[in-house]
């Protein structure tokens, strides 16, 4: 699948964050497919950047769990199973609706910031600005779980949340799941206001769920006939 052009060289270690974020933005529109490629040498073409740079983005693709690296063969994008995307989930909802237990309800100040960003993650699912929307959610869930008081747990949230990237790329670019998830921000919000934490956090373990499941119902469809995922 042809890749989107890249607007500005990328030359120096300063363009580090261009090019991470760019190549996660591949992964996550499926640009770059499950078991792609990533060959160094088209990579420092692209972007205009020298070799050690180009290793440097796909080290921390790699931490970042979006990125396999061997030896012999190289990077290449990330395979998650069925049985890897149920795991991956089931340590998100642990993490995820712990901190929304610790989260402080009624914080005027959370409430105000959040409904700023859901307003912006609206906005640009109005424009069909999907890029924006993306980055707009994650800088959602970014302020939501940091209100948990506990930055290791606020960390850890967003980390698994990373390595699910790619289980995102079947759901994220439909406009009625981009919907239905700022709906449910909206309900998260009205939850911190009203203090109703049960529903909060039952929110939280279900918001997460739809991506997983169209993930997994995709990924078996393309399986041969009578094969075990």
């Amino acid at each position: 699948m042809a890749l989107r052009p890249v607007e500005t060289p990328c030359a120096t270690e300063d363009a580090l964050p261009a090019i991470l974020a760019q190549l996660e933005e591949d992964i996550v529109f499926g640009y770059l497919l499950p078991r792609e490629r990533l060959v160094e040498d088209n990579l420092m073409k692209r972007f205009q950047a020298k070799r050690h740079v180009v290793r440097h983005a796909l080290a921390e693709l790699q931490r970042m769990g979006l990125v396999e690296r061997s030896p012999n063969k190289g990077a290449a994008v990330r395979d998650l199973s069925p049985t890897d995307a149920e795991q991956l989930y089931a340590v998100r909802e642990i993490l995820e609706t712990a901190a929304a237990s610790q989260i402080e309800l009624g914080n005027p100040a959370v409430i105000a910031a959040l409904s700023a960003i859901q307003e912006r993650h609206d906005a640009a699912i109005a424009a069909a600005d999907i890029k924006a929307a993306f980055r707009i959610n994650i800088e959602f869930h970014r302020k939501f779980f940091a209100a948990c008081g506990n930055p290791h747990l606020a960390g850890a949230i967003e980390h698994y949340g990373q390595q699910t990237h790619g289980i995102r790329s079947l759901s994220i670019t439909r406009t009625e799941y981009l919907r239905s998830a700022g709906e449910e921000h909206w309900a998260m919000i009205e939850c911190l206001r009203r203090g109703d934490r049960a529903r909060l956090v039952g929110l939280c373990r279900t918001h997460i769920s739809h991506s997983k499941v169209a993930y997994i119902e995709a990924y078996r469809a393309r399986l041969p006939a009578g094969a075990v995922a």
